[in-house]
């Protein structure tokens, strides 16, 4: 049965840069604060909002933390207080926040902000452990190859960290000590086919093959809690896609990637992996062209089956670990 606590949230639910401060209200649309979360998933739905559901609460009603749609890649935080996402309206992206318990959305930067010239095209923002920074994926000019940046939880600071770069990179993942990010790297933006790994400081990044059976890395790799592993969503020859885990350092892979699942049907497609803790993925499972949906697998030597978490969600995120 379902605690008092969770039937309030379930019911409640229903009902430019600043030098210092992120702009408050940014068009993302934020709702009352009156959310009940503490650990679970973060994610949008057909409507491009921000979604959450508690571990505690009702997978089938999830609540709502934006209303203006053009959601993209909600990532949360590491004390599990503040959600990171990109929005879309037209061509112009901006990266906002927004309360894991609901409130006013605040928008952090903006593309062709000043502070970063021409950027645009942000993508897979996430925080870093101490939760003071967020690195992200953007187009420092249209056209160009996508790179790396860091800026401050306020919006200030902005830092390229792969500056002049003729690799394109994929949606960032830190290591627990902060000190490095992995990201999906290649030629373009549509064959992510390595791994970089590019310290969080600024630095030359380390590029590693994937091998094994993937050409390429669909959408992202993240580190898990323990900074032991790495998953990825990995593009096959047939042109399906599935969770990969593999044993990785600060430095590089060790080892071959193996398949999370056990499906070898082509019409699957898993992706968006999430650690929900060192030994369990979350990811986005489709077959046969239904509606995506969010499931689990423990994580072990040998491919595992999968148990549905929240249904009918996509680009999820799990959180706080």
């Amino acid at each position: 049965m379902m605690s008092m606590r969770r039937w309030l949230g379930a019911v409640v639910a229903l009902g430019l840069l600043g030098a210092c401060e992120p702009f408050e209200d940014g068009g993302g649309g934020g709702t009352t604060g009156d959310v009940l979360f503490d650990k679970g998933f973060a994610f949008v739905r057909g409507d491009r909002n921000i979604y959450v559901v508690d571990d505690d609460g009702d997978p089938n009603s999830p609540q709502r933390l934006t209303t203006a749609g053009g959601a993209y890649t909600p990532s949360i935080s590491r004390d599990g207080t503040s959600i990171v996402f990109v929005q879309k309206v037209g061509t112009t992206t901006s990266l906002q926040t927004v309360p894991t318990t609901g409130g006013t959305v605040a928008t952090l930067l903006t593309s062709n902000d000043p502070a970063c010239g021409a950027c645009t095209n942000f993508r897979g923002p996430t925080f870093s452990p101490d939760g003071r920074t967020i690195v992200f994926a953007f187009d420092p000019r249209p056209g160009a190859a996508s790179s790396l940046a860091r800026i401050n939880v306020n919006g200030s600071g902005f830092t390229e960290l792969t500056p002049g770069t003729t690799i394109s990179y994929g949606a960032p993942s830190f290591f627990p000590s902060g000190n490095t990010v992995v990201a999906p790297a290649g030629n373009n933006t549509f064959q992510y086919n390595q791994l970089a790994f590019v310290p969080a400081a600024g630095g030359s990044p380390t590029y590693v093959s994937l091998g094994n059976e993937v050409l390429a890395i669909a959408n992202r790799a993240v580190v898990s809690p323990d900074g032991r592993q790495v998953a990825l969503d990995g593009r096959l020859s047939s042109g399906s896609t599935r969770i990969f885990v593999g044993n990785v350092s600060a430095t590089g892979l060790s080892g071959n990637l193996r398949r999370l699942t056990d499906y070898t049907a082509s019409t699957v497609q898993e992706s968006f992996p999430s650690w929900a803790s060192s030994t369990s993925l979350g990811f986005l499972f489709n077959d046969s062209g239904g509606d995506p949906s969010i499931y689990r697998a423990p994580v072990s030597s040998t491919a595992s089956s999968v148990t549905l978490a929240v249904p009918a969600a996509n680009e999820p995120f799990y959180g706080p670990l």
